[in-house]
């Protein structure tokens, strides 16, 4: 007889939890599969950490059962790593090893995230503590990885080389991440956390915006069809009641139910509202720099660096943490004077910066003062007056925050704040740093579709390949060494045009004597070979068979899902259970194809460039 389909190694039921006196977590579920790569999605203050959390163990729910497979290893990356009570990087990173796990792993994942492990752990920043965190589970091997927004404060060449790990690695994994392409590149299935329960969905978060859609738009259909449900039965209460000269109990008590399936539905939040605050039209040039240079030190920050931005122009700036990215920033903008070289303004530029640590927000002054800047209860947006609580609530923020200290906001709550005073600035000049960290998907959405209308120039650093995608006119890459180099277009523009990815600090490959540096002369290498005529058809038929597969596998999972199966047809089960074995390994087969083919590709396209 045929195995059946194997359990998952680790299984969430009915999870439950309230915070506060408010239901977080009614009905939630998370099971991961030997291999799966997972997404968990949904809002900020959905419960996602805490679902996590859960998951790896630290909290227990109200309710519910977790389940996790004896004898499987398990790692959880949380969102603001502890490594207090270490004296070194290296012994936190050791500190997650098991017996059977070689020390000399920590030391190498250490290594490849631009760490010696000789740190002092008190006295690294974010991104370190970040990179120490990523070595100290990676370097573990386990069976499962539960991964808290993994690559917030990481820059972008050290997300491609995690998204690189997280692919070979032999480990489940559970994803919670705002970076919309780490999870597009990396997951498989899709679970959805909303209003306390979980969806999932057998593909990858590419496909998760278009079905989470499709049931909203069912969940809208069902609640007018409950409205008019409950208008019928109202009106039979108004005039059959009377007519009959009887109460008909069953059908009263049918009314007061529909009413309270109403109150008690919880609603999809409401969606941010942005709006800016436009300023003066500016000339059409904004800035102009021409052989600019800037050291600290023997550290050269900008070497010769000519560039005009003119109006509406979104220029993205890019490179690893390090390279001078807010520096060339202050440059730009005039608060830092470059060693040499001019800089010129054009007229009328009207400048709103968002500070990517949130330095600006005091955490004693209430939200409404520092929206206002005190004293009024309004904020002038797009030159009309709104007050302060209903322009909070474009931002999802509750009437009642309006006097809370902004130091009892949660990061992404201070996300929207910063958004929210810097787009009621009047402005002609944005200039954002990092706008995407702890925001939600559906905020980003949102933020891309505000810079789309905005009639004014945005620069913007940022390491959300998507975003820059959506965003960028153009991209400055930090190219080592002081040199920095404009493409057009965005992010994965420019790694056409550049051919390659951008380069850590220390892993610098500095241009050789007589190199060109125009990106028009750059070229990248050769492919070894053309595609053939049956690889060009295969990689035109595979994505439709791996959605065939995907398919087949959802909807014997559905048969397989029924207790009773086995019990009424033995025959039955045992047949579903290999068939989905079958689909199951022919779709990594095609996957792992495809994926080959997709490179060998790019790598033909790029060559001639």
């Amino acid at each position: 007889m045929l195995t059946p389909m194997p359990p998952p190694l680790l299984d969430l039921k009915d999870i439950a939890l309230t915070l506060g006196g408010t239901p977080l977590l009614e009905s939630a579920g998370l099971a991961i599969g030997r291999g799966e790569k997972i997404c968990l999605v949904g809002r900020n203050g959905s419960g996602k950490s805490t679902l996590l959390r859960i998951a790896a163990g630290p909290l227990e729910p109200d309710r519910g059962i977790r389940f996790l497979q004896p004898g499987t290893s398990l790692r959880y990356l949380p969102q603001e790593p502890d490594l207090s009570g270490f004296k070194t990087v290296l012994a936190y990173a050791e500190a997650g090893l098991d017996t059977q796990s070689s020390a000399h792993r920590a030391e190498m994942f250490l290594a490849d995230l631009g760490l010696t492990g000789e740190e002092d752990p008190a006295k690294i920043s974010g991104g370190e503590a970040r990179r120490a965190a990523l070595a100290r589970v990676l370097a573990a091997d386990p069976d499962i990885l539960l991964l808290d927004e993994p690559t917030n404060h990481l820059d972008l060449p050290t997300i491609e080389w995690l998204e690189a790990a997280l692919k070979s690695s032999r480990a489940a994994i559970v994803l919670v991440s705002h970076d919309r392409r780490f999870l597009e590149n990396l997951s498989h299935a899709t679970v959805w956390l909303d209003r306390g329960c979980t969806r999932r969905l057998e593909q990858g978060f590419a496909a998760f915006e278009s079905w989470r859609d499709k049931l909203l738009e069912e969940e809208q259909r069902d609640a007018h069809k409950l409205e008019r449900k409950i208008a019928a039965e109202e009106d039979w209460v108004r005039y059959g009641v009377t007519a009959r000269r009887k109460r008909n109990v069953r059908r009263m008590a049918e009314l007061a139910a529909l009413r309270q399936e109403k109150r008690d539905a919880r609603r999809q939040t409401g969606e941010v509202a942005f709006a800016t605050n436009e300023g003066r039209v500016s000339g059409r040039l904004v800035i102009e720099a021409k052989r600019i240079a800037k050291n600290f030190g023997e550290r050269i920050i900008v070497r010769d660096l000519s560039l005009r931005i003119l109006r509406s122009d979104r220029l993205g700036i890019v490179g690893a943490n390090g390279a001078g990215k807010t520096t060339l920033i202050n440059i730009l903008t005039g608060e830092l004077r470059p060693d040499s070289g001019t800089l010129r303004h054009g007229a009328n530029l009207d400048l709103a910066t968002l500070d990517q640590k949130r330095a600006a927000l005091n955490p004693d002054a209430t939200l409404a003062d520092t929206l206002t800047g005190g004293g009024s209860d309004y904020v002038e947006v797009g030159g009309a007056k709104k007050h302060v609580v209903g322009y909070m609530r474009d931002f999802l923020f509750q009437p009642e925050q309006a006097r809370s200290p902004v130091g009892k906001l949660s990061g992404g709550e201070r996300a929207r704040l910063m958004l929210a005073r810097a787009l009621a600035l009047p402005s002609n000049l944005l200039v954002l740093d990092e706008p995407t960290n702890d925001l939600d998907l559906e905020t980003l959405e949102l933020l891309e579709e505000m810079l789309a209308d905005y009639p004014g120039t945005v620069i913007v650093v940022s390491h959300d390949r998507d975003f820059l995608d959506h965003v960028a006119t153009s991209v400055l890459v930090a190219e080592g060494d002081g040199r920095w180099i404009e493409y057009a277009g965005g992010y994965s523009d420019m790694l056409k045009q550049r051919g390659s990815s951008i380069l850590s600090p220390g892993r610098e490959e500095p241009a050789k004597k007589g190199e060109p540096s125009s990106p028009k002369q750059r070229r990248p290498q050769s492919a070894t070979r053309r595609l053939s005529f049956k690889e060009k058809h295969a990689l035109e038929k595979l994505p439709a068979e791996m959605e065939r597969l995907r398919a087949q596998r959802s909807k014997l999972q559905a048969l397989l899902a029924d207790p009773q199966l086995y019990s009424k047809d033995p025959k039955r089960f045992a047949e579903a259970s290999a068939a989905f074995t079958k689909a199951g390994n022919e779709l990594a087969q095609a996957e792992e194809r495809w994926l080959e083919l997709e490179i060998l590709r790019e790598q033909v396209e790029g060559s001639v460039l």
